[in-house]
C-alpha cells in the first residue's frame, strides 16, 4: 500500500492522507475536490489500464459471452420457430367503389391438421385482396402459390392452401390455455414491411374479450395481452412461448400512434386451432348456441339476492323456446357457473365457450337455481339467432 503524491500539503491542510492498494496493474488517478485550493475533480480525472490487462479482460469478457450465449435460450427459440414464418404481401382495394389498391403486410405460419400442410393467419391481412393480389414467401425468398382461401370473419382466422405445401414446415403448438400472466414469450413477424423482425416479451394479461377492433365482425373474442412489440404488419405471425411452441396469432394492438405502445392482442392458439379444423373441413362455419339470453348487467345486489356473496358467472334472463337450453330445462334466474368444466367469467366468456364448441357435443353445465347447485347436460346445436 502506498501513499499518494501530495500527502505533506494534505497533512498541512489537516486532511487524512488517502492511499491505494491497486498495485501495478493500474495507477488509480483520485484527487481530493477541494475547489477553495484548486483542486480538480475525481470525476474529471481518467482511469488509466495497461494494454496487457485490458488484453487479459477482453479475453475474459469473451468467456463471459460465450458462456452467456449457451444459455440464451432466446436464440434457440428464434432457430426453431422462424423456419415455420411465412411473409405475406397483399393487394387490396381501398373500398368496394374503387379500383384503387393498397400493399399491406403481414405474416401468417405454417401448420398440419392430419397429414396436411396449410398457413394460418388473420383474415384481415389476407382479406379483402384483390385476384392474384396475395403474395406468400418463405424465409429464403422463395415464393408460394396460394390455391384457396378459407375464413372466418366472427374468429378473423383464415387458412390458406398452397400448392408448394411440401416446403412448408409446421410449426410446433402449445398449449394456450397453460399460459401465465408473467410468461415470457417471443413475437415473430413483418412490422412495416421489415420481414422476419424478432421480439419478445411477456403475457401482460388474458381473457381480453371487449375489444373495439378495426376488422369489423370480430365476435368471437378471448385476446391475450402482450407487452411484446406488435406493429403493423405483426398481424398473422406468431408468438411463441419459450419452448419454440406457437401458442398465439398476433392480430391487434391498442395504440394512439399507430405504432406499438407495449399493448398487443394475440388470439390463443387453442381457439385458432378449432377453427382452423372447421375450415379444413370446407363449408360454412356452423356455430353452436344453447339458446339463452343473459343478464348483461348482473350485479352483486342481484347475486346476493339468488344466493351468491358476489355477481359471478351468467345470470339467465330469458330462455330460447326449442332450444337446446329449453330441452335440458334451464330457467329464468338460473345462473351458470361453469360449462364443460371452466369457470365462467362472465357473458362474453360463456358467448365464447359456446361458440367454440362442436356442434351436437354434450356439456355438462354447473348451475345455482334457488341458492342450491345443479349439474345439467346439455348437448348443443347449430346457432339459429343470436344468444
Amino acid at each position: 500500500m502506498k501513499k499518494w503524491g501530495g500527502g505533506n500539503l494534505a497533512s498541512s491542510l489537516g486532511l487524512p492522507v488517502l492511499q491505494s492498494c491497486w498495485g501495478r496493474a493500474a495507477t488509480l488517478c483520485v484527487v481530493l475536490s477541494l475547489t477553495n485550493f484548486g483542486f480538480v475533480s475525481a470525476q474529471e480525472q481518467p482511469i488509466s489500464v495497461t494494454l496487457n490487462a485490458r488484453a487479459r479482460l477482453f479475453e475474459q469478457l469473451a468467456k463471459d459471452a460465450e458462456a452467456f450465449d449457451k444459455r440464451n435460450i432466446l436464440k434457440q427459440v428464434v432457430r426453431l420457430a422462424k423456419p415455420s414464418v411465412v411473409h405475406i404481401q397483399t393487394r387490396k382495394l381501398v373500398d368496394k367503389n374503387s379500383r384503387r389498391t393498397v400493399e399491406e403486410a403481414g405474416s401468417g405460419f405454417a401448420i398440419e391438421i392430419g397429414s396436411k400442410k396449410y398457413i394460418l393467419t388473420n383474415r384481415h391481412v389476407v382479406f379483402p385482396a384483390v385476384l392474384d393480389g396475395v403474395k406468400i414467401s418463405l424465409e429464403d425468398g422463395r415464393r408460394l402459390t396460394p390455391l384457396k382461401v378459407a375464413s372466418d370473419p366472427s374468429s378473423d382466422i383464415a387458412l390458406v392452401t398452397v400448392k408448394e405445401s411440401h416446403l412448408l414446415i409446421p410449426a410446433r403448438i402449445g398449449n394456450s390455455s397453460k399460459m401465465e400472466i408473467g410468461d415470457f414469450v417471443v413475437a415473430i413477424g413483418s412490422p412495416f414491411g421489415l420481414s422476419y423482425s424478432i421480439t419478445y416479451g411477456i403475457v401482460s394479461a388474458k381473457g381480453r374479450r371487449d375489444l373495439k377492433l378495426g376488422t369489423a365482425g370480430v365476435m368471437i373474442q378471448d385476446f391475450m395481452q402482450t407487452d411484446a412489440s406488435i406493429n403493423p404488419g405483426n398481424s398473422g405471425g406468431p408468438l411463441v412461448n419459450l419452448r419454440g411452441e406457437v401458442i398465439g396469432i398476433n392480430t391487434a394492438i391498442a395504440s394512439n400512434s399507430g405504432g406499438s405502445e407495449g399493448i398487443g392482442f394475440t388470439i390463443p392458439i387453442n381457439m385458432a386451432m378449432v377453427i382452423a379444423r372447421r375450415l379444413e373441413s370446407g363449408g360454412a362455419i356452423a356455430n353452436a348456441y344453447l339458446g339463452i339470453r343473459m343478464d348483461h348487467d348482473f350485479t352483486d345486489a342481484t347475486a346476493i339476492k339468488l344466493g351468491l356473496s358476489h355477481a359471478r358467472g351468467v345470470r339467465l334472463t330469458g330462455i330460447t323456446d326449442g332450444s337446446p337450453a329449453n330441452r335440458a330445462g334451464l330457467q329464468t334466474n338460473d345462473v351458470l357457473l361453469s360449462y364443460s368444466g371452466t369457470m365462467i367469467e362472465d357473458d362474453d366468456h360463456l358467448a365464447n365457450l359456446v361458440s367454440l364448441t362442436p356442434v351436437g357435443r354434450e356439456v355438462s353445465l354447473l348451475l345455482l337455481r334457488n341458492s342450491k347447485p345443479y349439474k345439467v347436460n346439455v348437448k348443443v346445436a347449430t346457432r339459429i339467432s343470436g344468444e
